[in-house]
This record gives structure tokens, sequence and C-alpha cells, in this order.
């Protein structure tokens, strides 16, 4: 039988639930969203991050000459949230406005607006504490918590309709349940991906060419991944693949399931109370030359996730009518679960599972950086999806950024990036450094902040980053 939801959930609960299963729909896996100097130029980092901020990203980075010889944050953080179909005053209204009944004129624009391969991207990555410790003659080694939060949504024209029309959406006209189309037809080109991963990083890197002019460093870092939720809802290439495993925190109610015996049930307890559990790994170069060009190239994120409980499954089968008349408010997030995920109200039946194996989203990256001065850096990076599992990059992302101090104390970071799901960013930062401290805050798109058009709404932000020494 289909999983419900429970009425009358707490403030918090329902909360995370909004985030992780109601709305699957944030787009993955930009973590330089925690690094807040990085989000400033865009997610520009392949040469740029160093010490704890190098953690997936380019490990290499930390044998690089010149890095911190101890260095340590607590609670630097990032959220984004983009739409290239929906307007910012729509967007705004799922933010702000989630009380608000949706009329039959608002249900018809949306229907239309989130007819899109990009309705929706957002991420929140946190990283909770970061430290790095240089290793005299050798390199540093480095350790992080972070939190990633990621997720994606692309509707077909009829999953779009169905979405806010409900049982009243066009494709149900004249229902069968004999004739009914299968999902794999009916919703052809729709995507629902979501995932939160609480990682555990430990990164080395090493010079292993150190001559006048030119150095060399390779890295490497190993994660071990708990996960705390997934949903995955894929129909593509005449197949549907969904997938979902929640954690107990979001006391859901899964009926009679939980007598299933192929249910892996787990019970409430304290903490995230995590349902997955894998491992990643991230392999970097980094190379400068003659102390002002530098090159970096790196692989992120190759493993695997196991998922195992509260798993749900479902395959290809007949197009359910909905029984509602689709979302009626400007609370998308849990109204949606309902009908993409194991709800009360779902397009069709999920089953339960044992476990799941999943490919983390594998990313390559490139970039070059020109350091003209101790003023002022440039770069450019290029980062590429792999796979297209839940968590990955929507599409290639390329980016230019810059550093410029004005003074000591002051620097401003800017560029251009696109890609990744979104479109012509530019990006806009301020960092107030001394010789130990460092605190800024940036957005990834200063413009999508205020278009009505392809709104893009980010902040990443950090106040406790210290940074002592500089290996030589």
């Amino acid at each position: 039988m289909p999983v419900s939801l429970p009425v009358g959930s707490a403030a918090l609960k329902r909360s995370l639930l909004v985030v992780l299963l109601a709305f699957p729909g944030f787009s993955w896996a930009q973590n330089e969203l925690s690094n807040f100097t990085a989000t400033g130029r865009g997610g520009v980092a392949t040469t740029f991050a160093t010490d704890y901020q190098a953690i997936g990203i380019n490990p290499g980075n930390l044998g690089r000459v010149g890095g911190a010889k101890f260095a340590f944050t607590i609670g630097e953080f990032g959220a984004g949230i983009g739409s290239q179909s929906i307007t910012r005053t729509q967007l705004k209204k799922f933010i702000y406005r989630a009380g608000d009944e949706l009329s039959a004129a608002d249900k018809q624009e949306l229907a239309r607006s989130f007819t899109s391969d990009n309705a929706l991207n957002l991420n929140i990555d946190a990283t909770t504490f970061g430290l790095s410790v240089a290793l005299p003659g050798v390199g540093s080694i480095a350790v992080s918590n972070r939190q990633r939060i990621s997720s994606h949504v692309g509707l077909s024209k009829n999953a779009a309709e169905i979405t806010f029309l409900g049982k009243d959406a066009p494709i149900f006209q004249n229902y069968d349940i004999q004739t009914s189309p299968l999902i794999s037809e009916a919703l052809a080109g729709t995507e629902l991906q979501m995932a939160w991963l609480n990682e555990f990083n430990l990164a080395l890197g090493t010079r292993v060419l150190d001559l006048p002019l030119v150095q060399l460093s390779a890295g490497a870092g190993y994660r071990y991944i708990q996960g705390i939720g997934v949903v995955d809802f894929q129909v593509k290439d005449g197949k549907v693949d969904a997938y979902g495993s929640m954690s107990p925190l979001f006391d859901i109610d899964y009926g009679a399931l939980v007598s299933n015996p192929s249910f892996n049930l787990r019970q409430r307890a304290d903490g995230l109370q995590p349902v997955g559990k894998g491992h990643g790994f991230d392999l970097g170069l980094a190379l400068e030359a003659g102390r002002k060009l530098r090159l970096g190239l790196a692989l992120t994120d190759v493993g695997r996730m196991t998922w195992e409980g509260n798993l749900v499954t479902a395959n290809d089968q007949r197009l359910k009518r909905l029984r509602s008349a689709g979302v009626g408010s400007y609370d998308f997030f849990r109204e949606a679960a309902e009908i993409f995920s194991a709800g009360s109200d779902s397009l069709f039946q999920y089953q339960p599972a044992q476990s799941r194996r999943a490919d983390l989203p594998t990313k390559l990256r490139a970039g070059a950086g020109l350091r003209i001065s101790e003023y002022f850096e440039t770069g450019i990076d290029v980062t590429l999806p792999l796979n297209q599992v839940a968590g990955n990059l929507t599409a290639p992302f390329v980016g230019l950024g810059v550093d410029f101090k004005p003074v000591r104390w002051i620097r401003f970071s800017s560029g251009v990036s696109a890609g990744a799901g979104y479109s012509v960013s530019v990006p806009l930062g301020v960092t107030l450094t001394t010789g130990f401290y460092e605190a800024g805050i940036s957005t990834r798109d200063a413009a999508g902040l205020l278009t009505s058009q392809n709104p893009y709404l980010s902040v990443a932000a950090g106040f406790l980053r210290f940074r002592f020494g500089k290996e030589q």
C-alpha cells in the first residue's frame, strides 16, 4: 500500500520533511557553497581552494607552497535556490507565502512555468567544522564534517499539469485504468532528485616535485558518508526508476508496510538516524609554475552509497488518476510529496526493498589560475558530471573568477559562470581578512537576486575562519 505522511507532525519534523521529501527539487553537487570565498567567485575553486577548503574540490592543493600551517573553522555555510522557468515573484511566494492558496489561474500558470528541465534547483551545504595542519616539508592533512543537501526538479508537460491540476489534468480526461498509459510514456523526461548526506572527511596533500620554478603536488581524500535521506525519481529512455529511503527523523507513517518482511524498518532513535552509508574518494593534482601560473585537476566523489533503512522502490506501471486537485497552495514542497513520493495520493505504488546501491555524484574538475600579484588573482574552472545520479550537476559548469585586494584587510571576489542547471551568473563576495582571521559573505549570482526571469537566490557566509603561519 502507499506510504502516507503523518498528520500533526511537529513543526521541526514537518520543516525537515518539506526540505527532503516533499520537495525533491533541489539541484545537487555544488559543494563550494559551504566555502564562502569560492562562492564569491561563482564556484571557481580548483586552483584557489587551500587548507581544509580544498576538501572535495582539489586535495592536491593541500601540498601547495604558501598554504597555512594551521587553519580551522566552525560553521561555514551556504544555500542557493534557482529556476530557469519560474519568475522571481513565484519563487518568493514558495519561500515566504507557503500558506497562500492557489487560484485556478495560478494553477494554470504554474503548470506552464514548471514545464522545464530546470524548474527548480537547490543546494544547502554546511561545514560544521574544518581543520588542516601542515606537515613540515611534506604538505598538509585536513579533516572536516559537512552536511550536503541538494536536489533537482525537471517536469514534463504532463507531470507539471498533474502536479498543479491533479485529477483535472488533461491527461486524465476520459480516464480508464485499463487503457491508462504507462508512466514511462506519460511522464517521459521527468526528474525529481534529492539527497541529504552527512560526511566525515580526511584529506592529505604532498609535494611530489619541488624545483625552483615548478612545484607539483598530489592529494587524496576519503570520506565516510551517512545517508540521512534520498529520493530519486527518473523517467527517461522508456524506463522508470524511482526509490526513496528516509531517516526515522521524519516520522513517516508507512502503514501496513511495517509488517512486510521485505521492509527494513528503522525505528526512532537519537541524532540524525542515518538510513544509508557509503565511502567516497577524491584525487587531485596541483601544479604551480613560476609562482604565478597554477593548474589543477581533480576527480571527486568516486564511490557508492548503500541505502537500507525505510527503503521503498517503484518501477514502470500504469498511471493512476489522482484523487486530489493537485498542489493547492504555495506550500508546494509538502503537497508535491503526496504526488511523486510515497504519499497517500501517490501516482503509483511503491514497494518495500532491503537495500539499494547508488553511485556518488562523480565529477571531473579542471582549472587554471594566474596570480598576477598578492593583490590580484584570476582563474577559470570547468566541472563535468560523470554520471546522472541524485546529487550531481545536471550539466557541465564553466566559471571565470577574480580575487582583488585593494588593501590588505579586504578582498573582493567576482566573475561569471554558467551551466550546472543555471543561467549565466555574476557572483559577488567580500571578505575581511587579517593576518590570521577571515570573515565574509557572498552570493553565487548578484543579478539573480533581483531579476524577474531566471531567479537565483543564494548566500554563503563564514565568520569563524582562522589561519596561522605560512607553509614554505
